[in-house]
């Protein structure tokens, strides 16, 4: 088992969902506290209460609220519709907090197409909403969500943009308890180009009927 870089509770709002599912599967496998938030906080209990089973680590689900209490570190883990308002809501209770944002802006039933928003990624809106409150990080975008709650080795670099540089130390560490390579791709500014990724990910997995490609960087030295 993997050791935490200290004792650390991670409260997921979207926890109940695939990708935030899969994220708390991973961290509570290699130990961590892990806290599942959704709006429905019985649809958090049971999905915590099915993770518990399969996982060393201690997890437990409740609401919004209970998470952002709780919560080390945030994920934000939601749909594109509503990142912008659970930011908000965020703001002016996270302190110097690290968020890690893994929203992309994916317009149903064209997801497949790139569609940035006026503002131009959701990272963007992210640090807007917040407002200069917490320390966020974008991640996870690119990371099929079925890889994660599998126990097979993920083919994938996370890359990760945010304007603190300690803050990407500690969700490197993070990534890689989860089994993955975290990799520095630049400022917020650059998650426009990081977001559009997922479409063409999503078109090439339809394409070529897989079920989870990624994005491995090469030529770099050992990581």
């Amino acid at each position: 088992m993997t050791t935490p870089i200290a004792p650390r509770t991670i409260g997921i709002l979207g926890g109940a969902g695939k990708l935030g599912g899969g994220l708390a599967y991973r961290w509570a496998k290699a130990g961590y506290s892990v806290k599942l938030g959704s709006r429905d906080a019985d649809r958090a209990k049971a999905a915590a209460a099915a993770l518990q089973a399969r996982v060393t680590g201690q997890v437990s689900g409740g609401n919004y609220d209970d998470v952002i209490a709780s919560g080390d570190i945030l994920i934000v883990s939601v749909p594109f519709a509503v990142q912008a308002e659970t930011l908000k809501a965020l703001r002016d209770v996270i302190g110097d907090r690290i968020v890690i944002d893994t929203t992309v802006a994916l317009r149903p039933p064209t997801v497949g197409r790139v569609q940035l928003p006026e503002d131009g990624s959701a990272g963007l809106i992210a640090r807007k909403a917040l407002a200069g409150n917490g320390r966020l990080v974008c991640a996870f975008q690119n990371v099929a969500a079925g890889h994660l709650a599998e126990d097979h080795q993920i083919e994938c670099d996370v890359l990760t943009t945010t304007d603190d540089a300690e803050a990407f130390d500690v969700v490197e560490r993070l990534a890689r308890d989860a089994g993955m390579r975290a990799l520095y791709a630049g400022p917020i500014e650059n998650s426009v180009a990081v977001e559009a990724m997922t479409s063409v990910l999503i078109t090439l997995n339809r394409r070529y009927r897989s079920p989870g490609t990624g994005l491995q960087i090469t030529g770099l030295p050992t990581v």
